[in-house]
């Protein structure tokens, strides 16, 4: 869509902004952020923010439904591509450390229990976007001979969810303690073998 110079600038002080508050939520509490640090990161004034977004609240959940959406293509475009099973899981993990690198545990849930419409935007999104993708990923691998065809794919997205239920509590524990990345290859690990010994090749005599 043609935009004249006037609506170019515009759009270009939006993604500033945007951006701007993206930067200050990795470090600063929601509820301490205030227009004025957004304005100053931004290069814009305070003014101009509330024109465009009418409050503090508004624009926090912009950032945040904003980013979701580029997670979800990002991930689409991942899919597409000829990455092996195990690639893709370690993709979908690292991805949950990023998030939770960029934005922090306690503000994500700090934001989502008291922004009920970022919270309905989150569940119709992993249902409308986020389960088909994962449904393409797990048969994908069963056409590909890397997930068994005895689990059903309900099963599989089941376990998938319990994982990512206890992902937040694992990744805050790996952060504390230094270890992310040997998390992240010890979960790729469960994810494919359990806790048992990895089948070994017989040896040929």
């Amino acid at each position: 869509m043609y935009m004249n110079g006037f609506e170019k600038r515009a759009q270009q002080k939006k993604e500033n902004i945007m951006q701007a508050t993206l930067r200050l939520l990795e470090t600063t509490d929601p509820k301490k952020l205030r227009i004025a640090d957004i304005a100053g990161e931004a290069d814009v004034s305070q003014v101009t923010i509330y024109n465009y977004y009418g409050s503090k609240d508004v624009l926090v959940r912009e950032v945040i439904m904003d980013y979701i959406r580029l997670k979800i293509r990002e991930f689409e475009e991942f899919l597409a591509d000829s990455h092996t099973l195990k690639e893709k899981i370690e993709y979908i993990i690292f991805q949950k450390k990023q998030s939770s690198k960029t934005f922090g545990l306690k503000v994500i849930k700090q934001i989502w229990q008291t922004d009920p419409e970022l919270a309905r935007f989150v569940r119709e999104e992993y249902m409308a976007k986020g389960i088909p993708l994962v449904i393409r990923l797990i048969e994908d691998g069963k056409r590909n001979g890397e997930i068994t065809e005895m689990l059903s794919t309900s099963t599989i997205i089941m376990y998938m969810q319990m994982l990512t239920n206890q992902a937040d509590t694992m990744l805050d524990h790996a952060e504390q303690h230094g270890n992310m990345d040997a998390l992240i290859e010890e979960m790729v690990h469960l994810f494919f073998y359990g806790i048992g010994t990895v089948p070994q090749p017989p040896v040929v005599s």
